[in-house]
């Protein structure tokens, strides 16, 4: 049985136990045991079934040809085995995830890059409690009030208050 076994992907135990969340040590636990023992069960079966002496059931059966028509009928079935229909849309999966992430981290570099930039021009700002009106103007110029468009106070129009 061993032969004809389909090579699978191996499971990582190691890495998979260190992404288990404490809570789910139990289910993790189980799963890894009920997994061995049906590897150790698929493990120890024969590569080749177990051939049937027919000529000894010839010899005992009393009816005469039936051993031959099972005979006949065990060499005549095929079981079939299973064919893989999800491997190709989990790597699909798989990739289309990868593309995802690698564009994720794109993205996520150029935030990075623009928060160091803001950064940086916060680092050499003026501090606030030094600062004019004009140089907190001139730093940050959405506080601007403009007193020609909206000459009374708060300065602004309400629908921005």
């Amino acid at each position: 049985m061993a032969g004809r076994r389909v090579a699978l992907k191996a499971v990582d135990w190691l890495a998979f136990a260190e992404r288990v969340p404490p809570n789910q040590r139990a289910m993790f636990n189980n799963l890894k045991t009920r997994t061995d023992t049906i590897a150790a069960k698929l493990n120890s079966l024969p590569e080749k079934p177990v051939t049937i002496d027919w000529s000894f059931y010839r010899a005992n059966v009393a009816k005469a040809g039936m051993v031959d028509q099972f005979e006949k009928k065990y060499s005549a079935l095929v079981i079939p085995e299973a064919v893989d229909t999800q491997t190709a849309k989990i790597d699909a999966q798989e990739g289309e995830a990868n593309k995802a992430a690698a564009a994720y981290v794109e993205a996520s570099k150029a935030r990075i890059t623009q928060y160091e930039a803001e950064l940086e021009k916060f680092n050499i700002m003026i501090p606030f409690d030094q600062m004019t009106i004009e140089d907190l103007n001139h730093t940050f110029p959405e506080t601007k009030l403009d007193k020609e468009k909206n000459p009374y106070w708060p300065h602004k129009p309400i629908a921005e208050l």
